[in-house]
């Protein structure tokens, strides 16, 4: 989750961050279920509908992600007038990038070779992964409501991937093998997540604080085990979702795109 985005725009600040992840995970939901299996009209209307956020809110995030090319327009063949959102296979990785790592991580529990998460490749089963996972949400409600912390971290601008960097740091330390830690220096995360070094500072003050974490000369000093243990069942429990969700993605691969022109 910490690694650096692949693209130019800061997608890290833009996407990371609930709000405007859910409208990002609805509109991929709409589109995927327009194009591969007879959904509704994935127009801006039925996304406002969807989302916790105001009408105002979803249609000015939605321009931003028009103008950073992350969505288009396409008209209905049907009806020219009525415009459909369509994802950019950008948005469908940067938002599947949380779902796939999770069944990476099973792939590397289960040994599995080959794994599951290097098969959803590209943006069509990338796509479909979040499909079906924004479908359970629509009829079961959200997955981290019940990790309150974690939803704390993820309501934040680059919040939620600042907590993995936390976790990712104490298992450098703590776990024989794992991976070294990234920096965490107000610089280091500020460049990695392309946002300013206030507002991580910010973040990590909130943090010491509540008494969550200790950082002391950009090295992670101590970490609330309570807050490991929810970390860690939030992950545990988003594994286990996300790898069924590919099991059954790989057994009924995505049915082919609905065409559309480009308005």
């Amino acid at each position: 989750m910490i690694e650096p985005a692949q693209i130019v725009w800061p997608s890290h600040k833009l996407l990371n961050q609930i709000g405007r992840y859910v409208v990002s995970f609805m509109l991929i939901h709409n589109d995927y279920a327009w194009r591969h299996h007879g959904g509704p009209r994935p127009t801006l209307t039925a996304l406002q509908a969807m989302v916790g956020s105001s009408p105002r809110q979803t249609a000015g995030f939605v321009s931003a992600l028009k103008a950073g090319r992350f969505v288009t327009a396409v008209a209905d063949r049907g009806d020219g007038r009525v415009k459909c959102l369509q994802a950019a296979p950008a948005l469908v990785t940067e938002i599947a990038r949380s779902g796939r790592l999770f069944v990476a991580a099973m792939d590397a529990v289960e040994r599995r070779d080959p794994g599951r998460a290097g098969t959803l490749d590209g943006p069509d089963w990338l796509g479909e992964l979040v499909r079906r996972s924004a479908a359970h949400v629509l009829r079961h409600g959200t997955l981290i409501a019940p990790f309150p912390r974690v939803l704390k971290f993820a309501g934040r601008d680059c919040g939620y991937p600042l907590l993995t960097a936390l976790v990712g740091a104490h298992y450098a330390v703590t776990v024989p093998g794992a991976p070294a830690a990234v920096s965490l220096s107000l610089r280091g995360l500020a460049e990695r997540l392309d946002v300013s070094r206030a507002h991580i500072g910010n973040l990590l003050g909130e943090a010491e604080a509540a008494g969550w974490i200790r950082i002391t000369d950009g090295r992670l000093t101590a970490l609330d085990p309570t807050l490991l243990a929810e970390f860690e069942a939030w992950a545990a429990g988003q594994m286990l979702f996300y790898d069924d969700l590919a099991a059954a993605i790989l057994t009924a691969p995505p049915a082919a795109t609905v065409p559309a022109r480009a308005s």
